[in-house]
């Protein structure tokens, strides 16, 4: 039954573009949905009719709570919604100057309205699956697309806030040659559409009584006119109640974009955006490549030397006398301290390195795609869930090599310790939103599905992989253990710690750019879909954490220094603490989150934290993976007496 309910989830979160598309003749309806309200400045979501805005007739509760359509996980916990609205759009039937409704808005609704446009929230709506999007020029007249549209404008020099509404909607369509749904909706001898792109433009007009039937507005902007014939909205700080008219315009423009490819427009990096991204990639190889020689110049050249010294029969009395790493070899392999503590560390962090790169190269060959609202987060949730195996196996498999005997400690550790943190951060981050009554806020329904899913199957997964890893038998390591530890001289002013710490900005380095991107990308409102700069980047991160990780434990073993585990692990894995350092500065720095709410601080924080922390284990899990393959290869190529 579990198995089934996380086969449902999968079902919605990889999308084959082209598989469905909706196929409109002309006249027919369009379906406008409202997603949210989201801001630059404030990072908690609000529900569309959160305000005093036009509600339909119908899907309406008792209550007057808009009814929102069914949403998958991934956009419950994003905070999206599909709600129906009044905007009656029909198949190339262009509208107006068409009256929406008309509000009273006392003050409460006009305080309300104020603290929005303030804070910059904008409004998305979708329509036929395509986000609402507005077109704006830059300074160089470059082309910019903006997802969503402003509620209002607010100078900080005029207190009274201007309230956009009224619309100018475009809706873009396409004529296939061909529609295999034809027969099925209305005929193969009717003529279909489709959409392929929605645009709006929000217009402030403080518009005068509607006539004749109470429909009619005459105060709208002319087609192709600058300004309208009314001033615009003021939302004024008295107590007196603020008429709102609110219209919308529609028209229709015919476009050559397919509607397979009617989300490249959005995804389309400029030409500046791939410049950095080159830029990028190019900054990760020289880091790489530099590693890279290091490593085959030095250290390579070093041990392969110290392999003919120590495998020389005729040196064996001078190498008595002399120092290096072959000189711990019966302590190399020694238990480290906290061997379980860092067997969770390290089994969780191959769980999140499977997921990430499961994740990824889904992405890449297509199967994620931003048509599936949410289909990413369930993808990378659901791919957690079963990369759960993974992670008990890894743990145990290594705690039973180290020689640890409270396996059931490990066992437990490694299947609660990350997902208790994220569990009870997004908790009570959680509880934050619903004390400030966002749509982020998720419901005892949602959170229950994720603790099925943790308990019901990511738990019992990791059971069976811990349990599978210690019916194995351990690694023979190719040197056997001393009785006695040998003492460890001090070698160096500078403290490991230190340098293991100093080591993390390599890593750090490689993906610093692609940082920003994914900052922006989260907290900003951008739409964000080069997976495949990003996979790029995730292998070369991948190979510099190796590489960092094996020098420093080479460096480490040549000054007669055993404790390789835990600097192997943090020498790469102090790149975590890095991001989360850089996104505090990013939080500080960046003018589009100055002003942020105490609450939308708190988010970013925890969330950063989250991240950071999964990205600190995933790279210490690569870290030490490879020096233990290194470690046992390097004392497996000498002969020990």
């Amino acid at each position: 039954l579990l198995s089934l309910t996380l086969l449902a989830l999968l079902a919605p979160a990889f999308y084959l573009p082209g598989i469905a598309p909706t196929d409109y003749e002309e006249g027919m309806q369009l379906d406008v949905f409202a997603d949210k309200l989201t801001s630059p400045k404030n990072k908690v979501p609000y529900d569309y009719y959160s305000l005093s805005l036009c509600k339909p007739s119908e899907d309406v509760t008792r209550s007057g709570k808009v009814k929102s359509k069914h949403v998958n996980l991934g956009q419950a916990l994003m905070g999206d919604r599909r709600e129906p609205t009044p905007f009656e759009l029909f198949m190339r039937a262009p509208e107006s100057c068409k009256l929406l409704c008309h509000e009273s808005l006392d003050f409460k609704a006009k305080r309300a309205f104020k603290n929005r446009i303030v804070d910059d929230y904008y409004v998305r709506l979708s329509l036929d699956n395509m986000p609402s999007v507005l077109k704006t020029t830059g300074r160089e007249g470059q082309e910019y697309i903006i997802n969503g549209f402003p509620l209002g404008f607010h100078d900080e020099n005029n207190k009274a806030p201007l309230l956009y509404n009224h619309l100018e909607m475009k809706v873009l369509f396409h004529e296939p040659k061909f529609s295999p749904f034809a027969p099925f909706q209305g005929g193969s001898d009717a003529k279909v559409y489709r959409v392929v792109g929605f645009e709006v433009s929000p217009v402030s007009i403080a518009h005068d009584p509607p006539t004749g039937d109470g429909k009619a507005v005459s105060t709208c902007p002319a087609p192709g006119a600058v300004e309208a014939p009314k001033g615009p909205l003021i939302i004024s700080d008295d107590s007196n109640a603020l008429d709102v008219y609110f219209t919308y315009s529609v028209t229709y423009e015919e476009s050559d974009i397919k509607w397979a490819t009617r989300w490249d427009p959005l995804l389309k990096a400029s030409p500046e955006f791939r410049r950095i991204q080159w830029f990028s990639i190019i900054n990760s190889c020289l880091i790489a490549l530099f590693l890279t020689a290091l490593v085959a110049m030095i250290l390579m050249r070093t041990v392969y030397l110290d392999f003919a010294r120590y495998n020389n029969p005729e040196d064996r009395e001078e190498l008595m006398e002399d120092s290096g790493w072959k000189l711990i070899h019966g302590d190399v392999f020694r238990s480290p301290p906290f061997p379980a503590v860092l067997a969770v560390l390290v089994g969780s962090g191959a769980q999140i390195f499977v997921m990430t790169m499961l994740t990824l190269c889904f992405a890449i060959m297509g199967f994620v795609s931003p048509a599936n609202r949410g289909g990413l987060l369930i993808a990378m949730l659901s791919l957690w869930v079963l990369s759960a195996f993974v992670c008990g196996f890894t743990a145990a498999r290594l705690y039973s090599n180290i020689g640890g005997l409270s396996k059931k400690s490990v066992t437990i550790g490694a299947s609660l310790f990350y997902s208790t943190i994220v569990f009870v951060v997004f908790f009570l981050l959680n509880l934050l939103l619903a004390i400030s009554k966002s749509s982020s806020s998720v419901s005892f329904f949602t959170l229950l599905i994720l603790v099925v899913l943790w308990f019901g199957i990511s738990i019992p997964l990791n059971i069976v992989g811990a349990f599978l890893a210690y019916k194995l038998q351990p690694v023979d390591f190719p040197c056997k253990t001393s009785n006695i530890p040998r003492e460890i001289q001090k070698y160096s002013p500078v403290s490991p710690r230190l340098f293991a710490f100093l080591s993390g900005i390599l890593p750090f380095g490689v993906i610093f750019i692609e940082l920003v991107f994914i900052l922006n990308s989260l907290w900003q409102n951008e739409f964000f879909y080069m997976f495949g700069f990003l996979f790029l980047v995730a292998i070369i991160l991948l190979i510099t954490c190796a590489e960092v990780s094996i020098v420093l434990t080479y460096l480490t073993l040549t000054k007669e220094d055993y404790n390789w585990w835990w600097r192997s692990f943090f020498g790469s894995a102090t790149s975590g603490l890095y991001v989360f350092i850089y996104s505090i500065i990013y939080l500080c720095t960046q003018p589009e989150l100055k002003g942020m709410h105490f609450v939308s601080s708190l988010l970013f924080v925890g969330y950063t934290f989250i991240i950071s922390l999964g990205f600190l284990m995933m790279t210490g899990f690569i870290g030490f993976f490879t020096s233990f393959w290194f470690v046992r290869k390097i004392y497996g190529s000498v002969h020990i007496d």
